[in-house]
């Protein structure tokens, strides 16, 4: 293998025990690094250890500069890992205190590499949770049409019994408008029910009645829909390879080859 190769089999991959380290270190830097953000941002403690906390944030930013530039150099179509979701969110947790230089407070965006945690699921090869996030994924972009059918629906009727309920308990329960008026009729489909107004007459109440007993449905129907959905899916098992040209991550477990562009997955075995 070439060094880039093997830089990229450290970087990127969770099978091997190089990878492994690299991602479990990586992990705790993040951690200590959310610590540090959070620790700073306690006003005693701000006071007292400010500039230790400092130090140590500017020591993390280099060192995520650092991975940030080996991850561009280690994979061969850079421009995939740069605009990639981990890309962005790698990018994006690395600036804010360069940032902080010319533009005072942005320092705080540095809780954006919370974000970065995402990457356990790699760390630890959780490959079946990766999974089934696929499947999820996969099964809300299937039933978007008919939850998008059915929310227009759920609109409608909220237009229908706010302007109702405007008409039966008037501003002087309340109901001054009949934009608030809606918005009372989504607080009540949506069982959160805040009791910043409430119906007094009984047509109101009989109503509102009927509004939370059609509001266990609003929330029951669009998760059958994509329960169903997952259901027609076939359980897909991927490992946890990245493609050392593209950088894509989407592989099942007997995978020898790159599903996006078909390179070879195992080239350090065909050495």
């Amino acid at each position: 293998m070439t060094w880039k190769e093997k830089l990229h089999e450290v970087i990127y991959e969770a099978d091997t025990k190089a990878g492994k380290l690299f991602d479990v270190v990586l992990l705790i830097v993040i951690l200590i690094s959310l610590v540090l953000v959070m620790l700073d941002s306690v006003g005693y403690i701000y006071e007292v250890y400010h500039d230790w906390l400092y130090i140590a944030e500017w020591i993390i930013t280099v060192f995520f500069t650092i991975e940030y530039i080996l991850r561009v150099i280690s994979i061969k179509q850079a421009k995939k890992y740069i605009f990639s979701f981990y890309g962005i969110v790698d990018f994006l947790s690395t600036i804010p205190l360069y940032i902080s230089l010319i533009f005072a407070g942005s320092g705080a965006l540095l809780s954006i590499r919370a974000l970065r945690l995402l990457r356990v699921f790699r760390i630890l090869k959780l490959a079946r949770l990766s999974g089934e996030g696929e499947r999820i994924g996969t099964a809300i972009k299937r039933s978007l049409p008919k939850i998008s059918t059915f929310l227009f629906s759920v609109i409608v009727v909220s237009f229908i019994a706010g302007t109702i309920m405007y008409l039966v308990e008037g501003p002087e329960h309340g109901y001054t408008s009949i934009p608030r008026s809606i918005y009372w009729t989504i607080v009540t489909f949506t069982t959160v029910g805040y009791g910043d107004i409430h119906p007094v007459t009984p047509l109101g109440q009989f109503i509102a009645t009927l509004i939370m007993i059609m509001g266990y449905g609003v929330i029951a129907v669009p998760t059958g829909i994509v329960s169903a959905e997952m259901v027609k899916q076939d359980r897909q098992h991927q490992n946890t390879q990245v493609c050392f040209n593209c950088g894509e991550s989407t592989h099942d477990n007997s995978a020898k080859f790159c599903s996006k562009c078909g390179y070879s997955l195992n080239r350090s075995h065909e050495k």
